[in-house]
């Protein structure tokens, strides 16, 4: 199938971007040079920048025409089985931006809800169960960076001291400390880790274009059964994702 005039080229633009022949801050060939260099109609260019606008690549300026976007430094977070199954009280995201000199911080809501298909099959639970579901957004230095969904069973932890995680005695303890207060032991963390185009409410929140790719580790803590299951949602343009893992 021959692909779309526009799509061909955009794709020659982002490889330019990806290689650094096309540099941040470098301004774009305008729609009619594109036209020119590629034989295509005006509108089949600017087709093709507005689709490197929607992805982030680049960005227009009234009057002045269409940049390479300045990308922010890629950080790294740190998965690592061993600090989290030590932690008792800690976070592991504090622990990543303090090691970057940064100030890792958070604001949560808790919120009883029906198990969906999907977190029912993640919970080991039945569709419609009521499960506490609480969304994150967590900050580095005040400005929001990543997302997080996560669901916790309420026949377990319902009247009981750990029901709430960011309320009352155990409130930011994080999940292994929580469960273990409460005599569910985590043994093991499981995470699949994806990648999608980001939903315009993340976009929103995140300050990234719509048309950005977003990684979303799906991870499942689990003891007798699955106590916790979250979808973390991390811009691929801000973070990459290392992983420590016990061998033995």
């Amino acid at each position: 199938m021959t692909q779309p005039a526009y799509l061909r080229i955009a794709d020659n633009l982002r490889q330019q971007i990806v290689d650094g022949r096309l540099a941040p801050s470098d301004r774009v060939p305008s729609r009619h040079q594109l036209a020119r260099e590629h034989g295509v109609s005006d509108r089949v260019a600017v087709e093709a920048v507005r689709l490197l606008v929607s992805e982030g690549y680049v960005e227009s300026r009234s009057g002045s025409g269409t940049y390479v976007r300045q990308r922010p430094q890629v950080k790294r977070l740190t998965r690592s089985w061993y600090r989290e199954a030590r932690g008792r009280g800690s976070s592991p995201f504090r622990a990543d931006m303090e090691a970057q000199g940064r100030a890792g911080a958070w604001r949560s809501t808790s919120e009883t809800s029906p198990a969906s298909p999907a977190v029912a099959g993640r919970l080991g639970i039945a569709e419609g169960d009521p499960v506490l579901a609480t969304r994150y957004t967590f900050l580095a230095d005040e400005q929001p960076v990543m997302l997080s969904t996560s669901w916790e069973p309420l026949d377990i932890t319902r009247g009981t001291p750990a029901m709430l995680p960011e309320e009352g005695p155990y409130a930011g303890a994080g999940v292994i400390a929580r469960m273990r207060a409460i005599g569910q032991e985590v043994t093991l963390a499981t995470e699949v880790v994806t990648a999608r185009a980001i939903l315009a409410d993340e976009a929103e929140q995140l300050g990234e274009p719509v048309g950005s790719i977003v990684m979303v580790i799906q991870r499942t803590y689990t003891g007798d059964r699955p106590v916790e299951t979250a979808d973390i949602v991390v811009p691929v343009d801000r973070y990459e994702l290392a992983y420590t893992i016990p061998v033995d």
